[in-house]
């Protein structure tokens, strides 16, 4: 299996930095950004990545 982007997590404020995937999800702080980022990343056993741009991805190895 190839590695691949499950989805986004993302603050509203960089809302705009992402586009085109069905998976965005789109928090009001950090702090929840960083929950909900953890807590999707158990549900679909993925890695969990703070691209240090107001974006967390959930990338499947």
């Amino acid at each position: 299996m190839k590695d691949m982007i499950l989805a986004v997590v993302v603050t509203r404020q960089n809302s705009d930095k992402v586009q085109g995937m069905n998976s965005i999800f789109i928090a009001e702080t950090v702090e929840e950004q960083q929950r909900t980022a953890l807590l999707l990343s158990r549900i679909m056993k993925a890695m969990a990545h703070d691209l240090e741009n107001g974006v967390i991805i959930l990338v499947q190895h």
